[in-house]
């Protein structure tokens, strides 16, 4: 009889150990994601051509991509996700000059 008590202490402790390890590492992911997410907010104003309308944006792990229509013709302008400066730019137009 003592050998079971003695097996059934070891396996409650166990399992109470097991609990809090758990419980320990979900708190300590919250606590992480929380102060990950709250970095500083980027203000910034990005000027568009006159009569140039957003057709769409696209969001990368590193970049910011904003396809602009400018009188008939597309253009694709890209950014650094982190600092918002411009990357990159391209044109697409059907040949005519």
């Amino acid at each position: 009889m003592a050998r079971a008590r003695i097996m059934m202490i070891i396996s409650a402790l166990t399992t109470v150990i097991a609990i809090t390890a758990v419980i320990v590492v979900i708190g300590y992911r919250i606590l992480n994601a929380r102060g990950a997410g709250s970095g500083a907010v980027i203000d910034n104003v990005l000027t568009l051509p006159k009569g140039a309308r957003v057709v769409s944006t696209s969001v990368t792990a590193s970049a910011i991509a904003v396809t602009l229509d400018v009188g008939g013709t597309t253009e694709v302008r890209i950014f650094d996700r982190k600092t918002l400066q411009p990357v990159g730019r391209l044109h697409f137009s059907d040949g005519r000059p």
